[in-house]
């Protein structure tokens, strides 16, 4: 057995005010009660809140103050994330992974900003594993990095057997995301660490997941704090015998006898994608769930001048996006470019 205690922090997030007081407050009471925990994990933005005027510079007092905690304390500390501005102007959503001797190992940028609602946040680009020696690998993504599975499946690739995941989902797609942790789990064979915040920082459901898609704990709306000893020998004999002795997905991955050319960009497999329109938040009125019949001879090459919001089929007209708006003769109003 490889134990390993992990809590997650689900706090109420004030948007106006820094909420770091409350954070090391709250470390300070959870290793107080619970001082076998070794790793903790605060929520997406728990910092300064959602709202990217509070952008910090990448070195600052917060996250010394953090380094101090997680030092004072002995413990592993991700303080979810916070928007940092760098030197040429954009900001990234980034965590940082902080060890006991109280050094930040290593900076995450979100790669998927919640798009089109997450406007004015840049993408990052690089993954984030890192090991707890005698213990195993860690992987870290944030909220909506995990709708995409490519992410997991590279933190994974990579070696990494607990995915470490602070969100801020206040949405009412917060259902769907605990499904999708729970099929996360399963499908890359891993803990997943999900930790959600209150207020402005979500609507709460924190969960915890092990590598059989089972919950092993379900925070409800109010204020948690749940520290569960995690093994990683489990997910080791998962890898190696199949969930239930059943899937070994990872291997099957590995040995598969075709790669996927949809990750080409220049194969044309995606031609589909490019008649969904604009990335751009709906508005009244929108055309939506016009659906168009793509000829299997698409042609790869229907985007235009690099603009990805329209597609044509083969010998189609272009005319206009599929979800421009009309006027009230039916004519499309010309859409213009941000």
């Amino acid at each position: 057995m490889t134990p390993f205690a992990i809590a997650g922090v689900q706090m109420h997030v004030n948007a106006l005010h820094p909420n770091v007081d409350g954070m090391i407050e709250r470390l300070d009471i959870l290793m107080a009660r619970f001082p076998w925990t070794q790793m903790v994990l605060f929520s997406e933005l728990a910092p300064f809140g959602p709202l990217n005027k509070f952008a910090q510079a990448p070195e600052n007092e917060t996250l010394t103050r953090f380094c101090e905690a997680a030092a004072r304390h002995r413990v592993w500390l991700i303080p979810g994330s916070m928007f940092l501005a760098g030197p040429d102007g954009r900001i990234f959503n980034t965590s940082v992974v902080i060890n006991p001797e109280g050094e930040i190992i290593r900076r995450y940028a979100k790669m998927f900003p919640f798009l089109p609602y997450e406007a004015g946040i840049a993408p990052g680009t690089e993954f984030c594993v890192f090991d707890v020696p005698e213990v195993g690998r860690f992987g870290l993504s944030i909220c909506y990095d995990m709708w995409f599975p490519e992410t997991t499946r590279m933190l994974t690739s990579m070696g990494a057997e607990v995915l470490l995941h602070p969100v801020l989902t206040g949405t009412t797609d917060r259902d769907a995301e605990l499904a999708i942790a729970r099929a996360t789990a399963a499908q890359f064979q891993c803990y997943v660490i999900d930790v959600n915040g209150l207020g402005a920082g979500g609507v709460g459901k924190s969960c915890i997941v092990d590598p059989t898609s089972t919950v092993l704990h379900q925070s409800g709306g109010q204020e948690d704090m749940f520290p569960i000893e995690v093994d990683l020998s489990m997910v080791r004999r998962q890898r190696e015998t199949g969930m239930k002795g059943l899937g070994q997905v990872l291997k099957s991955f590995r040995d598969r006898p075709t790669d996927f050319p949809v990750y080409d960009r220049t194969s044309g497999t995606d031609a589909y994608l490019h008649t969904l329109g604009r990335l751009e938040i709906p508005h009244q009125g929108s055309r939506a769930g016009l659906h168009m019949d793509l000829p299997a001879d698409t042609l790869p090459g229907a985007v235009q001048h690099g603009d990805p919001s329209f597609a044509a089929p083969v010998n189609a007209p272009v005319t206009a996006p599929i979800n421009a708006p009309v006027t009230a003769a039916g004519d499309p109003v010309k859409l213009s470019d941000k």
